[in-house]
């Protein structure tokens, strides 16, 4: 079986139903806040975010059984061969915006890409689902993306940026880029999960966004195929979409626009923050 084959619309949709009992059952911060060590992406463990990931891995095992050869490559397991490995990659963040969970903010998705080769230009599907708004984000390369299976398409472009989503927005490193903003932007937002503001950006919802500090392959690699199929556009730190691996290792600014305009007026605001 080809992993790249599966219907992972079905597939995601199985692992969305799936984990919202999970957090149905861990209502308060208190009982969200259970730690399981140190997952391979160097961050703590939330017991929610291994129980989240654990419902992932079942339908991989599932496709596994049937044939299909991949790496999973998840914040809290590493990079997991299934098969025979090959050049097929499923990336996962079982829980994206886990501090929003945490906290019981009610902003925090899960993210699931699937690509046929090791870098985000190679990515071939795209899941985001929201589980406090209860919304499914998803694209296919070359089929557009969809918004509760629905088409969904970037803003219309302007002189200036209307709403601009900020993530990674420590309160130390927020200054030089929220002036280069000035007088670009009329408005910003913080969610506090990159992988929903970048579908924001898909949505049409956000005009662009930016992440002030590197972000990993886990948090994007679903996200921007998302935005780019709805006709924007996404680059991360100053390479190209091939540079940017499928890894735990490889850290990266995300940026998204409506298109390459209001791409490059958050990425100018990016670069201030390290000038």
């Amino acid at each position: 079986m080809d992993v790249l084959s599966a219907d992972w619309p079905a597939i995601c949709r199985r692992i969305a139903a799936a984990q919202r009992p999970i957090f149905a059952r861990a209502r308060t911060s208190e009982e969200r806040t259970v730690y399981e060590g140190v997952g391979e992406g160097g961050d703590r463990t939330l017991a929610i975010d291994r129980e989240c990931e654990d419902v992932v891995f079942a339908e991989l095992d599932r496709l596994a059984s049937e044939g299909a050869s991949f790496v999973a490559v998840s914040e809290e397991r590493g990079e997991v061969s299934f098969g025979s490995g090959g050049e097929a990659r499923v990336v996962i963040d079982p829980i994206d915006g886990s501090l929003n969970a945490r906290r019981t903010i009610p902003s925090f998705a899960v993210s699931i890409a699937v690509a046929s080769g090791p870098s985000m230009a190679d990515v071939e599907f795209g899941f985001v689902h929201d589980f406090g708004a209860d919304e499914e984000f998803l694209a296919s390369r070359g089929e557009g993306a969809q918004l509760n299976q629905r088409p969904a398409r970037v803003s219309a472009a302007a002189e200036r940026l209307e709403v601009v989503g900020v993530e990674s927005a420590e309160p130390e490193w927020s200054r030089a880029p929220f002036e280069a903003l000035a007088g670009k932007v009329f408005r910003l937002r913080v969610v506090g999960a990159i992988a929903i503001s970048a579908a924001y950006v898909a949505a049409g919802r956000f005009d662009a966004m930016l992440s002030l500090r590197a972000c990993r392959s886990v948090d994007a690699a679903a996200a921007q195929l998302i935005v780019r199929e709805a006709g924007g556009a996404v680059a991360f730190g100053a390479g190209e979409l091939r540079e940017a691996m499928l890894d735990l290792e490889s850290r990266y600014p995300m940026a998204a626009g409506n298109g390459e305009a209001g791409l490059a007026t958050v990425r100018t605001a990016q670069m201030a923050r390290t000038a």
